[in-house]
Parts: C-alpha cells; sequence; structure tokens
C-alpha cells in the first residue's frame, strides 16, 4: 500500500477506534442503575466473538455438512459444560469424522 494512502487511513482508525472508547466515559459519568442495560453491555463481548468466528466455523472446510457437524458438536459440549480443550478438540474430531464420510463414502 503507497504510504500517501496509508497514513490517512490509519489516522482515521486512530480516531475512530479512540471515539469508540472515549465517548462512552465523556457521555456516562454516574454509574448504571438499569439491570437491562447492564446486562446488555455484559453481552457485547460474547456476541462480537460469535459474529467474528461464525463465518470462520462454517467456511473453515470445504464441506458444509462438516462444518455444521463440528458446530453442532461443539454447540453440544458446550451445553454439557465441558472445557474449553474438550470442546475444541470434539468439534475437530466431529468435523474430521464427517469430512472423511464424505470422502470415503
Amino acid at each position: 500500500m503507497k504510504p500517501e494512502l496509508f497514513f490517512p487511513l490509519l489516522l482515521c482508525m486512530i480516531i475512530t477506534t479512540y471515539l469508540i472508547r472515549a465517548v462512552p466515559f465523556t457521555l456516562m459519568r454516574k454509574k448504571i442503575k438499569s439491570e437491562k442495560v447492564t446486562r446488555f453491555f455484559e453481552l457485547i463481548p460474547y456476541s462480537v466473538l460469535m459474529a467474528m468466528t461464525f463465518p470462520g466455523i462454517l467456511y473453515v472446510t470445504q464441506s458444509m455438512i462438516a462444518a455444521a457437524a463440528g458446530m453442532l458438536t461443539a454447540l453440544l459440549l458446550a451445553y454439557l459444560e465441558k472445557s474449553l480443550l474438550t470442546t475444541a478438540i470434539g468439534a475437530c474430531l466431529a468435523s474430521l469424522a464427517v469430512t472423511l464420510i464424505i470422502i470415503y463414502i
């Protein structure tokens, strides 16, 4: 990328990131007392993580069926409150098993 384009874009990203983080501090000086608003802010990181992760899950393999099997396995293991490592390994193994079944059948 050319420096004459890179640096203005970098400056724009810096300003945008700073404003997103600084504006709430300047507007909300008092503690939030509403439980609904507090709960909303607590769930934002999980929502953003899911929005970033979900497309990657579906397109990590060439087979949508294998990706769906891995995702469903991960959801099941997470629902059963298994550890993160167990959930990740289980999802990978389920996706691998379905991929091998598709290839060899």
